[in-house]
Order: C-alpha cells, then sequence, then structure tokens
C-alpha cells in the first residue's frame, strides 16, 4: 500500500499541469482574465493571420506559426540576423492586401560584413499556410537602416501600414542620440515608404537628400510602439533616457526634439531641457515619470473591451504591466495599470476584441486577455 502511494505522488508531481486562466487587476477595479496560449524563448512581436492563427518573433531569430490552441510550428527561410543586446529579428506584419499577394514583412538587425557595425533592416517575403513545409519564399530586401554602427541598441524597427497603404518604420538613434538631429542618416526618424521599399514623392523631406526623402519625422530616440487610429493618425510611442517616456501623435515634417529636450535626463543624472522651453519641438501627448519603458502598442478598436475603443494600450517592461491611455482628441493621459511581474514585449489586438500579449524573455507567455466578467 505504501509502495502504491509513493508512486502515486511521483506521477503526480511528474504530470504537466493544465493550464489555468488567471485574473489581473487593474488600478480602477477592472479585471482581465488572462489565458495561456503558447511560451516562447525571448518572444518580440507577433501578427494575426486572416484565419485567426499567429506568426510570432523570437529575438535569436525563429518565426513561428501558431494555432489557437497553442500548437507551434517554425516557419523557415530567415536569414541569420545579429543577436545580441537589443538585437535579433523584430517585428511581423501583414501587407494590407495580404489575402491577394501573400506578404509578409519582418525587420531584424544585420551585421555588416567583416566588422562589428550593425543596423536595421526590412525585408518582405510570401507566405502561403497551403504550402508544407512552412516557409517564407520569394524574399525581397526593402529597406537597410544607414548608417551601420557600433553597439546593440535602439534599433526600434517597428513597422506599421496607413490607411494609404504606406510603410512606416520606427527607426531608433542606436543609442547616439545626436544623429536624431541630422539629416545624413536613418537614425532617430520615423520614415515612411512605398510597400515596394521605394519612396513616396510626397514625403517632406524632397530636398534634403536621398536619404532625407523617406523621412516623415525626425528627432526620436527608441521606438518600440507604433499604430493608427481610427482617424487614420498614427502613434508612436517612444522610451525617455532616465524617465521621460512618450506617447507622440506623429504629424508629417515635424521634429520631436531628441536629444536636445526630454521630460527626462540622462542616466548619469545630467539633465535634459524639458519640452516646454522649446516651444519649436513638437512635445508628447502623454509622458512617464518614472519610466515604463513602453514596448508594444496597439490603438484599440474593438468591441471586447467597449470602454477602451480608441484608447491607446502600451506594454510595460520595467513597469511590468499593461497600461491603458484615454485618448480624447489630441489628447492622451494614463487611465488603468494592469500589474503581474512581468515584463510585457508586445500587445495586440486580436480579430474577435480581445488583447494578446507577449510576455519578455526565456519562457515568455502568450496571453488572451477578456473581460472577466
Amino acid at each position: 500500500m505504501r509502495l502504491i502511494i509513493l508512486l502515486l505522488i511521483i506521477i503526480t508531481i511528474a504530470a504537466p499541469v493544465a493550464a489555468r486562466d488567471f485574473l489581473i487587476e487593474g488600478t480602477k477595479g477592472t479585471e482581465l482574465s488572462a489565458a495561456l496560449v503558447a511560451t516562447f524563448d525571448e518572444p518580440w512581436a507577433m501578427t494575426f493571420l486572416p484565419d485567426g492563427t499567429l506568426l510570432v518573433t523570437e529575438k535569436r531569430g525563429k518565426l513561428w506559426h501558431v494555432t489557437n490552441d497553442g500548437s507551434k510550428t517554425e516557419v523557415q527561410g530567415l536569414r541569420k540576423v545579429a543577436y545580441g543586446g537589443q538585437g535579433g529579428l523584430g517585428d511581423v506584419v501583414l501587407h494590407p492586401d495580404y489575402e491577394r499577394n501573400s506578404w509578409v514583412y519582418v525587420s531584424y538587425a544585420e551585421r555588416a560584413d567583416g566588422n562589428s557595425r550593425i543596423g536595421a533592416v526590412v525585408i518582405r517575403a510570401q507566405f502561403d499556410l497551403t504550402n508544407r513545409p512552412l516557409k517564407l519564399t520569394s524574399m525581397e530586401k526593402l529597406w537597410v537602416q544607414a548608417p551601420k554602427v557600433t553597439g546593440k541598441g535602439h534599433y526600434s524597427h517597428r513597422i506599421a501600414f496607413g490607411p494609404d497603404g504606406k510603410m512606416f518604420i520606427t527607426s531608433g538613434d542606436r543609442q547616439k542620440l545626436k544623429p536624431a538631429q541630422n539629416f545624413e542618416g536613418h537614425l532617430g526618424k520615423v520614415l515612411r515608404l512605398n510597400d515596394d521599399g521605394t519612396v513616396p514623392d510626397d514625403n517632406p523631406w524632397q530636398d534634403h537628400g536621398e536619404i532625407a526623402r523617406q523621412f516623415w519625422t525626425v528627432g526620436h530616440r527608441n521606438m518600440l510602439g507604433i499604430d493608427f487610429d481610427a482617424a487614420g493618425r498614427l502613434w508612436v510611442h517612444e522610451m525617455g533616457p532616465r524617465h521621460g517616456d512618450e506617447l507622440n501623435l506623429i504629424t508629417a515634417g515635424k521634429n520631436y526634439g531628441w536629444p536636445i529636450v526630454s521630460n527626462g535626463d540622462h542616466y548619469s543624472g545630467r539633465p535634459i531641457p524639458d519640452h516646454d522651453t522649446r516651444p519649436e519641438f513638437e512635445a508628447p501627448r502623454a509622458f512617464w515619470v518614472p519610466s515604463i519603458a513602453p514596448s508594444g502598442l496597439v490603438i484599440y478598436d474593438g468591441d471586447m473591451f467597449a470602454d477602451w475603443k480608441g484608447d491607446a494600450i502600451i506594454g510595460g517592461l520595467v513597469s511590468r504591466a499593461l497600461i491603458q491611455v484615454d485618448i480624447k482628441g489630441d489628447t492622451a493621459e494614463e487611465s488603468e495599470r494592469f500589474k503581474w511581474g512581468e515584463r510585457i514585449r508586445e500587445v495586440e489586438q486580436g480579430p474577435e476584441g480581445a488583447l494578446y500579449v507577449l510576455e519578455d524573455g526565456s519562457g515568455g507567455r502568450l496571453l488572451k486577455l477578456t473581460p472577466s466578467s
């Protein structure tokens, strides 16, 4: 009898435990129900396919196709990425007309041949779920961040398509600061390109050189969230230095001030003039002191969270939280914060209106969030 009991205990301990939903409570008492979908190794981005399944990237260079029950299949065909620091495989988005053309857009960090300089790139490739094995084909490199520089931070390389079908790319300052204010390179800019990587002739800086023709806005730091609202306005958030994270309403031809102004200070403690000291620069619509370290952004337009329609939902790394920001016209203010102790790398809206969150790091969970009642 003792042997049987011991065996039952061992079996019980060794058996996998079924994932259960858990509740996450916000600062205003709103409860979210979180359901585990799958886990990943350093996940970075996700996008939904028309059938409701997902593509999920991992920083080390893997792209996964994920079904609603959490089953994962690796997608082959990606090029080698420069993994390390903040670099690696980045964003993944679909072409607005994906059901017709099968184009998937991917960003990643790549190393220059034979040296230590690294930069972001954006490629597109065709992806067809009916083909086996799953593979990216017809790959084209559309954009290369210039210049490639040393260091492993602030690539940004988030991608979004606007209502006009143009492709917007966030290009971080690569921790070099001053290049965000010059017109000779991509660092510290929001870019606007055609879907094939060519440059639209109505971008604001047509007469400042070939690279500057790609710019939509300048004066940015590290932009890890980008989305359009229902009115077609572009919102981008960016990390401040030591505090001063920003949510910006992006307007063509504007300068957002980095590194000349910020509502934070340098990591050394050296002060930076606040935005209100230099009104010629575009000020953020919301900012955070202390820092939330924003990563991932969706402007919610579903019905499942009806009170959040039109609001920004932002993931937080250092804040280990999901943050709801109330947007009214041109103003924005944090409304509620949901903390559960894990760094959030990405947030997206699912086809049925649920919110999906990717946690950062090894064992990062993909969670589906729905109202608790």
